[in-house]
């Protein structure tokens, strides 16, 4: 015990009441319940409430503007910088805050591949977030806390508020990431995935050091060590289309792609349930059991059930679980390098083919562009569709020039010979409101077709609007719905949908400076 208050000494958390180190999942749900952070559901799983904040805060994330990192940070309203002594008045109010208090120190890895990975310890206020994070990143044997060594500390305190106006933040909320001291606050929020998401975001400016591609992707394996990898921004099918019972799965949602392969960064698994069926996602389901953690979501007082179709407290509900928890998972999950990477997009506009093959250039400008599209009040009836650009599929964890990470992702095509597609999870027949939904059916089997190589002999024709190679046939796919302007009955309808989310691309593309001619003339022809 003495050693691990001399640790936390080393933070500034001089006085404190009890340390709990690497507590048992076990361990970690009696203290969660004993101190009414939480219920327990029928099945086992702990269900917490997030209140004020139920998903990340975007606007709440700061990097510590620092002399050794100020040139390398690709500064803007996504990487927001905050002054060093900003920094360290909160962190000294924080530490101040956390003495005296019981505190959860879990001390794990990001990456699952030893010679890329990076230890965080992580001190938490709450036994539920420290469940979640030991849950979530991967954990350590008995042998290796034997050495462990501590790169990074993350101080997780969601009681303690900041002042903005003394603080400089523009809420209670922050996350605050200092590089050069290689700490990380969390204040103010309780939603467990600014803890995960701090961790990727460290690891998205570390990795491109050591040649190392990070990436914002779920991935699977075949028998055949065939890896395939599947961006796509919330609600694309990522997670549900990497499920696949025929295939291994590495990981849901964070990788690294080395020079001799794929690992994953996390020991466990973040999906989301709003609307979570057996039916259509027996993994998921399954997984949900002693030692997963619920976020959000409404349960029965009485049987204590849970009920994932209702979002009263918010459409974001979650579940958190480590990767063994999927019976088909690869553990420890590093594969060889992909043969083949899907983009998921949701189109509500309706005029994006189903199923697209993109050359090397178009594929880095379809991951510096991160297309997909949200709606806004959908309840209430149909409303115009918001095309939504994130860069990388996941602009919010880039710290330094996206244009690095599209650099090594070219480079790596190359090196590996992959073939990259461009798959529409989203409407067909007609935008949101008229048209349908793309059948999961269909879009399972297209990815079938890809991953079994059956798309690499056909013919393909030219998309003339948005530059993308079409496949005039897909085994077990309609013909009539793979050319999307088939499928609208007001073809000139059709043609100004799709000349409207064209200049969309091209405005969003703007913002990228210094761009070789052959990959902005991959994007969209107006």
């Amino acid at each position: 015990m003495r050693g691990m208050i001399v640790l936390l000494e080393e933070t500034g958390i001089i006085n404190t009441g009890t340390i709990h180190h690497n507590l048992s999942v076990s361990e970690l749900i009696e203290r969660a319940v004993q101190r009414k952070e939480g219920i327990l559901t029928a099945k086992g799983a702990l269900c917490i409430e997030t209140g004020k904040y139920t998903g990340r805060s975007p606007k709440d994330r700061f990097i510590v503007d620092e002399p050794s990192i100020n040139n390398e940070i690709a500064w803007g309203k996504v990487n927001m910088p905050i002054s060093i002594q900003k920094f360290v008045n909160i962190y000294n109010r924080m530490t101040a805050y956390l003495q005296n208090k019981d505190l959860f120190v879990f001390d794990g890895f990001a990456g699952a591949d030893p010679k890329y990975r990076t230890s965080f310890r992580v001190i938490n206020e709450y036994a539920c977030q420290n469940l979640f994070i030991k849950q979530l990143l991967i954990r350590p044997t008995s042998e290796e806390l034997k050495t462990y060594k501590n790169e990074f500390t993350i101080l997780c305190a969601p009681g303690f508020k900041c002042n903005p106006e003394i603080d400089g933040t523009n809420s209670e909320a922050a996350i605050i990431i200092s590089l050069e001291k290689k700490m990380i606050l969390i204040a103010g929020s309780m939603y467990c995935g600014e803890i995960k998401k701090s961790v990727f975001s460290v690891m998205n400016y570390l990795l491109p050091k050591k040649d190392v591609l990070p990436m914002h992707c779920s991935a699977n394996v075949g028998d055949n060590e065939d890896v395939a990898l599947f961006f796509g921004l919330s609600g694309t099918g990522k997670t549900t289309l990497s499920a696949d019972p025929n295939r291994r799965l590495i990981g849901d949602d964070e990788h690294g792609w080395s020079p001799l392969g794929v690992f994953n960064f996390e020991g466990g698994c973040y999906a989301k349930t709003i609307n979570l069926s057996e039916e259509k996602e027996p993994e998921i389901w399954n997984a949900i059991k002693f030692g997963t953690i619920l976020e959000n979501v409404v349960v029965n007082n009485k049987d204590r059930i849970p009920n994932f179709e209702d979002n009263s407290l918010t459409e974001n509900t979650r579940a958190g679980y480590p990767i063994n928890y999927i019976d088909n998972a690869l553990i420890p999950g590093t594969s060889n390098a992909p043969k083949n990477i899907i983009f998921l997009t949701a189109d509500a506009f309706g005029v994006l083919p189903p199923i697209a093959k993109l050359t090397k250039e178009s594929a880095m400008y379809h991951f510096l562009s991160g297309y997909t599209s949200k709606l806004a009040g959908t309840e209430r009836g149909i409303t115009e569709p918001q095309a939504t650009f994130s860069t990388a599929f996941g602009e919010p964890f880039l710290p330094i020039n996206p244009i690095v990470y599209a650099n090594m992702l070219g480079k790596r095509i190359d090196d590996f010979n992959v073939n990259v597609y461009l798959i529409n999870t989203g409407w067909t027949g007609g935008p949101y409101g008229i048209g349908n939904r793309m059948n999961l059916k269909y879009t399972r089997n297209m990815v079938t077709a890809v991953l079994k190589g059956d798309l690499k002999d056909v013919k393909y024709e030219l998309d003339p609007i948005f530059n993308i190679l079409i496949p005039i046939e897909c085994p077990n796919v309609p013909v009539e719905i793979l050319n999307p302007i088939n499928t609208w009955e007001d073809k000139e309808e059709y043609n100004k949908k799709a000349i409207e989310l064209a200049r969309k691309f091209k405005d969003n593309f703007e913002q990228f400076e210094d761009i070789p001619e052959k990959i902005v003339n991959a994007g969209p022809s107006i």
